[in-house]
């Protein structure tokens, strides 16, 4: 017969649980440690490229500058600039007489309610598009509201300035006013 006796002062105790318990926050810091370090790669790789697209555009910047600077050199000598002159003057030239007036007139038209007139027009071409100042005569507050708004909701006509309206003394009528504005004529 065995007698199991122990001998020792303390109990044996098992760490079954603490191994356990150890061996999850073990698989758990491994699993963690991969995700960051693919996580680290994936970022290093990212800035590697992103040196790499930069270190390109740069040296394109570089070229173009470079390139710039000789075609600048090259436009400012006096045979050559006397042409680039001569070229713009063409070119305003050129703008100018393909821009369809009578279109713009047309348009103007269709915006100008009964009881107004045009007094005076002055139109400048920049760019395309045509600055306009202009002087119209009303009859009244009523139309002078119903041109206003007309030119507003209007998709040719944009950045109507209202620089003054006064009374028309040149008719001696009572109640015809005239409106000075500045806007911009573009047709797409």
């Amino acid at each position: 017969m065995r007698v199991r006796l122990n001998l020792a002062i303390t109990p044996l105790e098992l760490h079954r649980r603490f191994l356990v318990y150890f061996g999850a926050a073990c698989a758990f810091s491994a699993l963690l440690f991969l995700l960051l370090g693919s996580k680290i790669y994936h970022l290093r790789k990212a800035e590697f490229a992103f040196r790499a697209q930069s270190e390109k555009a740069a040296s394109e910047i570089r070229l173009l500058n470079s390139q710039r600077q000789e075609l600048d050199a090259f436009f400012s000598r006096p045979e050559n600039a006397k042409l680039y002159d001569r070229a713009a003057f063409a070119n305003t030239i050129i703008d100018a007489r393909s821009f369809n007036w009578t279109r713009m007139f047309m348009d103007l038209e269709t915006v100008l309610p009964q009881g107004a007139r045009v007094l005076n027009i002055e139109p400048k071409q920049l760019n395309g598009q045509v600055a306009v100042k202009m002087s119209i005569g009303v009859t009244d507050d009523q139309v002078k509201g119903k041109f206003l708004t007309a030119f507003e909701h209007s998709d040719v006509f944009s950045h109507l300035q209202l620089s003054s309206v006064r009374n028309d003394d040149r008719q001696g009528g009572a109640g015809s006013l005239v409106l000075e504005l500045t806007f911009i004529y573009s047709r797409a």
